[in-house]
């Protein structure tokens, strides 16, 4: 099980991670969308994630969820490279009701997002344009490419609901361990 912590003057986190594991989490962010979210991708990436982060929820809930994504992206990296006989790529499309999200992403060691998200409005206390910050986070702290698009969809909970889901299912995907990759790259190193 891998651990950080992060402390700076508007958070203090503590998460750790088993890369392989059975999709248990205990998550305490104090933002109860985002926790529910966190749930899901640890669930659906069949990671065991803890994570306990006390922020200035008293201002708003963007650098509890951004740095999140930052320590996530930092264990996510830390669990995976050097990458060595794994998938590399993965991908996912995750349906709920009307909504369908595509999740594409390269373990690629270079951090790149492309985010086709809804940006405007709420979900419950969380907002929506948030998704986008805790995503390049963890792309740009992994490192990792990582590519999201809404294909269809009118609710913003089953939206970003399937955008976690999709982006823990291709996760999952890239990490599936194969012996007869070697490094998975013609460069000979990621």
């Amino acid at each position: 099980m891998l651990e950080k912590t992060r402390k700076t003057r508007e958070t203090h986190i503590t998460a750790r991670l088993n890369l392989y594991g059975t999709g248990t989490s205990h998550i305490e962010t104090g933002v109860g969308f985002f926790d529910h979210m966190l749930e899901a991708f640890a669930k659906h990436a069949w990671i065991d994630l803890d994570v306990t982060c006390k922020g200035d929820l008293h201002i708003d809930a963007h650098h509890t969820v951004e740095d999140v994504g930052i320590v996530l992206g930092e264990l996510l990296g830390e669990a995976i490279y050097p990458v060595q006989n794994i998938e590399r790529y993965g991908n996912g499309i995750v349906v709920m009701d009307e909504a369908a999200v595509q999740c594409d992403l390269d373990l690629s060691h270079r951090g790149y997002l492309v985010c086709e998200l809804p940006i405007e409005g709420k979900v419950g206390a969380f907002d929506v344009e948030l998704a986008e910050e805790f995503f390049r986070a963890v792309s740009a702290n992994a490192p990792l490419t990582l590519h999201l698009i809404t294909l269809r969809g009118r609710n913003k909970h089953h939206i970003l609901e399937a955008a976690f889901k999709a982006f823990a299912v291709a996760f999952r995907r890239a990490v599936t361990p194969n012996e007869r990759a070697g490094v998975p790259s013609t460069k000979g190193v990621l």
